[in-house]
């Protein structure tokens, strides 16, 4: 308890700046184990955000595959090719 008087406070009184005591093993054991449990956890699954980014970049990588499928260079060069092998087969 602080005192007004000037005196000095009393050492075996708790003040309130003091850190607090470290934990014990039991303490830092059971501490141990929850922060292995929230690490795995928050591991479980994707958030719904990433979700959202998930589906728009797969989006974006399907209009981007099908541009360069149906471009006029990839038929024509696959136009070509099956015209090779039945030209081979004939």
């Amino acid at each position: 308890m602080p005192t007004t008087s000037g005196a000095l406070p009393d050492p075996t009184e708790p003040s309130a700046d003091a850190p607090a005591p470290p934990p014990t093993t039991r303490a830092r054991a059971a501490l141990h184990r929850r922060l292995v449990a929230l690490r795995e956890e928050a591991e479980a699954g994707m958030s719904t955000a990433e979700y959202a980014v998930g589906t728009v970049a797969a989006c974006a990588f399907a209009a981007v595959l099908y541009r360069v499928v149906t471009g006029d260079s990839v038929v024509d060069g696959l136009t070509d090719l099956v015209d090779r092998a039945l030209a081979t087969l004939a």
